[in-house]
């Protein structure tokens, strides 16, 4: 008997209507559906007359049924892994289910559709051509402005999620360790009738979200302007030289002997290094 099929299954994150017709006929074949909270799992499952048998998987119960879930799929039934939301394993349960599947040879199988993160990107009105994404920022001040100071010189565009009882907290810090003119885009109940999407500099961004109580409430993505190196001011020698010394030596390395030689600043060097080189 052959092994059954783990579907990854990406889920709406706002508008029922944002599912594919192939996840919907995955959650309607399978054997099993693995929901995050079998309740806002039914009502999407409502919507589309799909009765099949639900259970719940979740942070703290993820160990525990994993094993099930792996003997379901040996005794060769279909099972579909779903979020809350979106795309699972997106900063939702599921890794562990995923990285003992793919070890014992189980197939693994992704049903793409909705992800709040990529949603917002695509509309942020910044480069995409490189991103990192980086689930939630700490909640506690020190851990994120630790955070925020160690993308301080990334050059991509950064992604985050938020919660609306740290939206404030996040933004002052953003304004705090980036600087208030670094651009920030707010993307606020993304799919649903409130739907805002707000690109302004950091500290313009905090002032209007501040002065209006309804931009602090909803599920929230944040996406930051990347570090812009000020290439344009370092001299042709010195990018040669860098472009030199980058052939043997790492990049930091190669960035701070230059800035050395030449007077310049060595994170501008190493920027142009990410970028150009």
């Amino acid at each position: 008997m052959s092994s059954g099929r783990l579907f990854i299954v990406a889920t709406p994150i706002g508008n029922l209507s944002d599912i594919t017709y192939r996840a919907v006929e995955v959650l309607g074949e399978v054997d099993v559906i693995a929901a995050e909270d079998t309740r806002n799992t039914k009502r999407l499952l409502q919507h589309y007359n799909i009765s099949t048998h639900c259970v719940a998987v979740h942070d703290h119960n993820e160990q525990q049924k994993r094993q099930w879930l792996e003997q379901t799929l040996r005794d060769g039934k279909d099972v579909a892994l779903v979020s809350d939301a979106g795309t699972p394993l997106i900063n939702d349960p599921g890794y562990h289910l995923v990285v003992h599947c793919q070890a014992e040879g189980l197939q693994v199988v992704p049903i793409p559709g909705a992800c709040a993160a990529i949603a917002a990107l695509c509309a942020a009105g910044l480069p995409t051509d490189r991103f990192s994404y980086q689930g939630f920022l700490p909640a506690k001040t020190k851990g994120r402005q630790d955070k925020l100071n160690a993308l301080k010189q990334e050059p991509a565009t950064v992604v985050f999620y938020e919660s609306p009882h740290r939206i404030l907290d996040s933004l002052k810090d953003i304004v705090a360790c980036l600087g208030e003119a670094r651009r920030v885009v707010l993307a606020r109940e993304l799919t649903k009738t409130f739907e805002t999407i707000r690109s302004l500099p950091a500290g313009e961004l905090l002032e209007w979200v501040q002065s209006d109580a309804n931009q602090q409430r909803g599920e929230m993505v944040l996406i930051i302007e990347g570090h812009k190196s000020d290439a344009s001011e370092l001299p042709q020698q010195a990018l040669d030289t860098l472009k030199v010394l980058k052939a043997e030596l790492p990049l930091k390395k190669a960035a701070a002997l230059t800035a050395q030689i030449y007077g310049v600043k060595k994170n501008a060097l190493y920027d142009y290094g990410l970028n150009h080189l």
